[in-house]
Order: C-alpha cells, then structure tokens, then sequence
C-alpha cells in the first residue's frame, strides 16, 4: 500500500490543504506537463513565476527537496537527462490529479478509521444522508 505522509489542514482550500502553497503550484504543473515531465529548473522557474506577484519566492533547493519527497512517496517518477552542467533529473507525475486527490482522501479517511472507527462511520453515514 502507498503510504504517504501528509498534513491535513482544514482551514486551507484545494491543494494547499495537504501542501504548502508552492507545492500545489509544483504538482498543478506536473498535471499540466504529464509525461513529457519538467526538470527542477523549470519547476523552479515556474513557480516562481507564480509567487513572484505575490511578493513571495522560493528557493531552489525547496523545489529539489519538494521533487525528491513526493518522488520517495511514489507520487512522481523521474529519469535522467543529459544537458548543459550534467545529468539533470526530470520528473513527471505517476498519477493524473484526480486519482492523486482520491489517494489522499482514502488516505485521510483510512488515518480517521483506524484512530477513531466509529465516529468516522457515525459521520460518513451522517454526510451520505445529506447527500442523498
């Protein structure tokens, strides 16, 4: 089973609920790119690019380490590229958005279940009657 390490953060929208605000911008790109896959420059580049309006930056090494982590996790896989400086790492996304936000909702539900069973069950039963 995947087993993935996030925070979950109720008082933050999307992404940013399980990320730091230049992960989710990272991620959003990787979507974008798919399989052609960027490298840690461009992640950075873009990035920055995006926070750089709000008077925020963020270094290179965070997009590395970011890159590496969610690599570790299984959420992205990368290869090697030869180019200008050496071999450079290119990652690409192992799962489309909508299969990556199902996994960290089974992951949050799967955490409630096994700290608190019932209560997780009185509520999920509690929401599925408001739903329908």
């Amino acid at each position: 089973m995947l087993r993935m390490e996030f925070i979950f953060d109720t008082s933050k929208k999307g992404l940013e609920t399980v990320m730091k605000d230049y992960q989710a911008i990272c991620m959003e790109f990787l979507w974008e790119k798919g399989e052609k896959g960027v490298s840690t420059s461009e992640a950075w580049l873009h990035v920055n690019k995006i926070l750089i309006p709000k008077e925020k930056t963020i270094s290179r090494a965070s997009i590395i380490n970011f890159l590496r982590k969610m690599e570790e996790k299984g959420i992205l896989k990368y290869w090697e590229r030869t180019g200008k400086g050496g071999h450079h790492r290119v990652y690409a996304p192992l799962y489309d958005e909508a299969k990556f936000k199902e996994l960290i909702a089974k992951r949050v539900i799967e955490t409630l279940m096994e700290e608190y069973e019932e209560e997780t069950d009185t509520a999920i039963i509690k929401i599925r009657d408001k739903i329908e």
